[in-house]
């Protein structure tokens, strides 16, 4: 934030004739300026806001009536950010210097281009910079290096500025007299220049600079002046020969003119009087993001910790629970360099690496925990959606999944010593024991096949000279989907589906039902794909069921009350009591058939035995289902 204060204060009444003031920041500045305010007493004025010739914002006050005080109070909050000065283009016919302006340019650069009448001084100075070709960037860093050795800087309090003759004489001066003198050479080397009044905000430097200058000791402000020279392609480029550096963000211009009389920041007359004059300016910081050279103070970091103490406390007193998700990166320790722990989705090593990370996790964490398998995020232009491996767990510690080793791992099964490939026949074998612990006909359990009629159909766009199993088509997905598919054979079942949905019976409470899904062709055949089985059901070849009847899958609602969940051992022991009354669903059919529309799924995938578990209503139905699954994989 800066505050700028200017102030007159008359020993009587003085007539105030019309003041114009230029301290709003141009139309060219490049700093964000996100907040401006200008204050003027005598409180009654008019003010009249406009843009002179060049574009400048100035106000015109006129006062009505004498006062005894002119006060001109100026706020503003400027963005910092770092500013590139040489971030811009130059056009080609401009790139080396000299170089001419197009005709049309020349015409409205004019007043920028006609230098003022001169001295023997100025002209021998003028005269010894080089003509010869060079960058033109290159030469006006060097011009304007050259003038802030060859000029020394002071603070003159005299009004007005220096000729340049007089400046060269004394080889000093103030920022406006070296600017002025700055313009006048460029104008005499053939470029269009312009006066430029302004603020100029210095910033103490977070450290120590470890070579050149570092730069002032305390942040603060001032008004100052500098010049802008005009390339084309780039537009105006500000030089700042008090410096002998580009101008960047602390370069605030207010005006830019061919003169610098058009660039005072307050003009006007006054009644002659006695006048006390006071001047004030400073810089604050508003606001500060921590960064690398400046972190967060201890402060800084007790009133953040304070901060979270005290929403924790609001969060717990409120019953408000929050469920807080992170994406940590990991890689490989031993081959961080290749591509899929870089920039690539997948890669030959990620799952096996990812398997065994969440098993680490579950044996520190959630010993007797789920490990789910299943899909992932499914990103705009991919085919095929992520894998995503996760981690389920009871807060009462009693175990979901008991038996570590019937999950298998994810490394190739020909790798582990004495691992056999799963086969279909394993899938069936499991969904009749799961039916069966379940208490629904094993009869309902049901092959599903893969689509003949669309695979022969993607045969018969083949070349004839190809096969298959090598399609040699472009695409490695649709290689791979084709080849698995004729590989596996299409009379023989991609797995086996069990359809399974919890049902309230009258007066016999909560228990699992299951029908025999028909279809027009007499078998479930799948959607062509090479997602799991449980995601391609044909579901649209299924009976017609009214909307009113259908039995869509409704999430409990997270805000209602729940008792603690059933005890693992209570939940193998209810499916031992369903096995006993599996007959029973059998004489109920009639009441059910038709309106079952989830399913359990097993299939063999990459040599193991993959279950698709279907959606259900509640948690505890999740939990049977595990229990169930596990208790037939043993």
């Amino acid at each position: 934030g800066l505050h700028h204060l200017t102030h007159y204060v008359y020993d009587r009444p003085v007539a105030l004739g019309p003041q114009v003031i230029r301290l709003r920041p141009a139309p060219h500045c490049r700093t964000k300026v996100s907040g401006y305010s200008l204050k003027v007493s005598p409180a009654n004025h008019f003010v009249n806001w406009q843009q002179d010739p060049h574009g400048n914002w100035l106000a015109r006050f006129v006062f009505p009536e004498k006062a005894r005080e002119l006060r001109i109070e100026v706020d503003l909050v400027a963005d910092m950010t770092v500013i590139n000065p040489f971030d811009f283009f130059v056009e080609e016919a401009a790139e080396t210097f000299p170089f001419d302006y197009a005709p049309e340019l020349k015409q409205e650069l004019a007043a920028c281009l006609a230098p003022d009448p001169g001295g023997p001084l100025l002209d021998a100075y003028v005269a010894q910079i080089s003509r010869e070709s060079a960058r033109t960037v290159g030469f006006l860093v060097e011009l304007n290096a050259k003038l802030h050795a060859d000029i020394r800087y002071l603070i003159r309090m005299e009004p007005g500025v220096q000729a340049p003759e007089e400046t060269l004489a004394l080889r000093s001066g103030s920022c406006r007299d070296s600017a002025w003198l700055m313009v006048q050479i460029l104008r005499r080397l053939g470029l269009a220049a312009r006066f430029v009044s302004g603020y100029l905000i210095q910033l103490k430097a977070d450290i120590a600079a470890l070579d050149g200058p570092s730069g002032t000791d305390h942040d603060f402000t001032d008004l100052h002046a500098w010049a802008e020279v005009y390339v084309p392609g780039a537009g105006w480029v500000g030089l700042d020969p008090t410096s002998g550096l580009f101008c960047g963000e602390g370069h605030l211009p207010v005006c830019a003119a061919p003169h610098y009389s058009a660039a005072a920041p307050i003009s006007g007359m006054v009644e002659p009087a006695q006048v006390d004059f006071h001047f004030d300016m400073k810089v604050t910081r508003v606001r500060e993001a921590p960064r690398v050279t400046r972190p967060f103070s201890d402060e800084a970091w007790e009133r953040l910790d304070a901060l979270g103490e005290a929403v924790d406390r609001d969060l717990a007193a409120q019953d408000v629970r929050l469920t807080m998700g992170g994406e940590p990166t990991f890689v490989s320790i031993d081959d961080f360099q290749s591509p899929e722990w870089n920039i690539a989705a997948v890669g030959p090593t990620k799952r096996a690496r990812a398997d065994d990370l969440i098993r680490r996790l579950r044996e520190r964490f959630a010993p007797g925990g789920l490990l789910h398998y299943g899909q992932g995020k499914w990103y705009p232009g991919e085919s095929l959606p992520r894998w995503a491996f996760a981690l389920y767990w009871r807060r009462d510690g009693k175990p979901i999944w008991r038996e570590d080793a019937l999950i298998a791992r994810e490394q190739e099964p020909a790798r582990e010593e004495g691992s056999a490939r799963a086969r279909v026949e394993d899938a069936q074998a499991l969904v009749l024991r799961v039916a069966e612990r379940l208490g629904v006909p094993a009869a309902c359990a049901q092959p599903a096949y893969e689509d003949p009629a669309h695979w022969l159909m993607e045969e018969a766009r083949l070349p004839e000279n190809v096969d298959a199993l090598d399609s040699r088509l472009e695409d490695p997905e649709e290689r791979a989907r084709l080849s698995r598919a004729f590989e596996r054979g299409l009379t023989r079942p991609a797995g086996f589906v069990l359809p399974v949905q919890r049902w309230n019976a009258p007066g016999e409470g909560p228990r699992w039902i299951s029908e025999m899904w028909r279809t027009r062709r007499g078998k479930l055949f799948l959607a062509p794909g090479d997602s799991p089985v449980g995601y391609r059901l044909p579901m649209n070849a299924l009976p017609w069921i009214a909307p009113s009847a259908y039995p869509y899958m409704h999430q409990q609602d997270p805000t209602q009350a729940r008792g603690p969940l059933p005890d693992p051992d209570q939940l193998r022991a209810f499916n031992a009591h369903k096995r006993a009354r599996a007959s029973h669903a059998v004489t109920q059919e009639d009441v059910i058939v038709g309106s079952v529309r989830t399913a359990l799924a097993a299939e063999p995938r990459d040599g193991k035995l993959c279950v698709f578990m279907p959606p259900v209503h509640a948690l505890e139905d999740y939990l049977e289902l595990v229990a169930a699954v596990e208790e037939s994989a043993r």
